[in-house]
């Protein structure tokens, strides 16, 4: 062909159009996989099965006892931008249906051998339409089922591109896995090469969503999760959120479906992120399963070829409705203070027309602990602090006294609290107490610095930091960058609880500081102060800031290892830490408390045996 007939313009052939689509829809066997679900749970199957061999390469078999597709509409299930689910331009504007771009079995069909049979709930019998075309009537019960042999037989250049088998078929997993979570009371199941790998009932009972979760994100996912459940005019957002303790490695306990549809958005990632910054050691990645629901016209969800992605009419709403129902869901866990909840109805994680589950279910659902262990393997160097003198006590007393106000705890007769009372101080860093279930074993800093750091946050959203004044200013060496932002952010810094001015180049003045930091290094403090303000780039970043600033100056406010603190002090920080969000981490993120149980410390000393 010459070079003046190449820049011609023609129009593509069917054959070649669909390759193309293919390209965008069919990346792999998991994709076409994908598209077959999808298909099935629109026709309202609440069983599906699903047969692989070599990682859905050779063949993907989908059956469903949905509703049937008509005889007469099987020769055009395979024809481009044919669809049942929407009509006219203005559906697109309300879509309720996971699929709806009538390209999936089209670009299926020309990378694939495709064959579907098919029954209408009520026919006589079913049909099947070959890979050539031809329509034949064919036994088949109500529902469908789609085969998908040679995948890329016609495209060798992309088969190179695939994958090994294990791998194609771990994709393939994670796929059932994804559309098990957006609809429980779809029951699956998972063969390969004739060996059955996943066995997923429909949730017909509400014990039987706990069994589900378990089964798709583990057993350290559900004895760890906290249920939520938030509403905000047409917004809605409810699901499970796994606790800072049980983060993991690598993202891939993160399930956010928007009106029933999986979806990967920028914007909900930050809110979660943001959600957990304060609870989330750094490098960890949160687990969640969740559930937003908002007005179908709010969310454009013809953004992406797979519908992976979306786009919100008012994304700063949805920003920060997200953020804030997570936020109160991640810091509603007590430390050791009771057990996960699922929903209370099955019929909360459902999507609309799915069936009921008797109120008298909601009696029987099974509740988790939440309990960070100690490996049993670890061995402990147990000392009792040597008794401090009666100035040592005093002196111990003040210093705590001067962040909080010390009452002696009350110890009501038969009631323990959750975590118990002090029997003693182990290295001057951890604190040891006994409660109701055996050792508790709390970080003595990172608790500490956990409440202090929400009282800060308290005092700053009810109106500011209470200050004191210091009786002698104290003047601090700082760097001449640091000195100009103390004067240009003056404002911010007090709003922070901390008065500044500049005295020469690199000096600042200090007058009052936040009262829960009276006793610390006021210089240290000062420049650490100082220095986060530089690293956020000015007065309003560091408001935005203001969070991980209060977690740093309360980490370095906190009370240190190595310091005895009497009975009646180690039982006060426990009833703190009951009484504070989140307190099961710092500020940073670092566990502040475990437990290891009578029966755990039986077996290390082989008791019963």
């Amino acid at each position: 062909m010459s070079g003046a007939e190449q820049e011609r313009i023609r129009v593509l052939t069917p054959f070649v159009a669909n390759q193309i689509a293919a390209g965008e829809v069919v990346e792999r066997p998991a994709s076409a996989l994908k598209e077959l679900l999808e298909n099935s749970i629109d026709a309202g199957a609440d069983r599906i099965d699903v047969d692989l061999e070599e990682g859905g390469t050779r063949l993907i078999r989908v059956r469903d006892n949905g509703r049937g597709v008509h005889a007469d509409d099987l020769a055009l299930a395979t024809a481009r931008h044919a669809t049942s689910k929407i009509a006219t331009a203005e559906d697109l504007a309300a879509i309720g249906s996971l699929g709806f771009r009538g390209e999936a079995l089209a670009s299926i069909s020309s990378v694939a051998r495709l064959q579907i049979t098919s029954r209408q709930r009520g026919a006589a019998h079913g049909f099947r339409l070959d890979e050539d075309g031809l329509i034949t009537p064919a036994a088949h019960p109500e529902g469908t089922t789609v085969e998908m042999r040679d995948l890329f037989y016609n495209t060798p250049a992309r088969r190179r591109f695939l994958k090994t088998v294990r791998t194609e078929l771990q994709h393939a997993e994670e796929v059932v896995r994804r559309l098990a979570l957006s609809r429980f009371e779809v029951g699956f199941t998972l063969a390969h090469n004739g060996r059955r790998l996943r066995d997923l009932p429909a949730v017909t009972h509400i014990d039987d969503v706990r069994a589900r979760l378990a089964a798709v994100c583990g057993d350290e996912f559900v004895a760890s999760y906290e249920a939520l459940d938030c509403a905000n005019g047409a917004m809605r957002l409810h699901g499970w959120v796994g606790s800072a303790s049980a983060a993991r490695a690598q993202p891939d306990l993160q399930f956010l479906f928007v009106n029933g549809r999986l979806v990967r958005d920028r914007l909900v990632s930050a809110a979660v992120r943001r959600a957990y910054a304060d609870v989330m050691y750094h490098g960890r990645h949160p687990a969640f399963v969740l559930y937003f629901e908002l007005n179908a016209a709010d969310v454009d969800v013809n953004v992406h070829p797979t519908k992976s992605e979306v786009r919100f009419r008012d994304s700063r709403s949805v920003h920060d409705f997200l953020f804030g129902a997570v936020q109160r869901g991640v810091r509603a866990a007590r430390p050791l203070a009771g057990a996960a909840s699922a929903p209370s109805s099955v019929t909360e994680i459902f999507t609309a027309g799915a069936g009921e589950v008797p109120a008298a279910d909601a009696a029987s659902v099974a509740q988790a602990g939440s309990v960070a262990r100690v490996m049993p393997h670890r061995q402990f160097e147990f000392r009792m602090p040597n008794p401090p003198s009666a100035a040592g006590v005093r002196a111990s007393t003040a210093l705590y006294e001067t962040l909080f106000k010390v009452e002696p705890a009350a110890e009501p007769a038969g009631v323990t609290p959750p975590l118990g009372y002090a029997i003693a101080q182990l290295h001057g860093i951890y604190v040891l107490a006994q409660n109701a279930a055996g050792l508790v074993i709390v970080d003595m800093h990172a608790a500490h610095e956990r409440i202090t750091f929400e009282r800060m946050k308290r005092a700053l959203d009810a109106g500011g930091v209470i200050t004191q004044r210091l009786l002698v200013p104290q003047v601090v060496a700082v760097s001449e960058r640091e000195a100009a932002l103390a004067e240009d952010a003056a404002n911010e810094l007090l709003s922070l609880g901390f008065a500044l001015d500049r005295q020469g180049p690199d000096r600042v003045v200090v007058r009052e500081i936040p009262t829960p930091l009276i006793g610390a290094d006021i210089a240290a403090l000062t420049r650490d102060v100082l220095a986060e303000a530089v690293e956020h780039g000015g007065a309003q970043h560091l408001l935005r800031a203001r969070d991980e600033l209060l977690a740093n100056v309360a980490c370095r406010a906190a009370v240190r290892a190595h310091r005895k603190l009497t009975l009646p002090e180690m039982n006060q920080l426990l009833r703190d830490m009951e009484e504070t969000e989140a307190a099961g981490q710092c500020s940073h993120g670092r566990p502040t408390v475990m437990q290891q149980s009578l029966g755990e410390i039986d077996r290390l000393f082989l008791r019963g045996r």
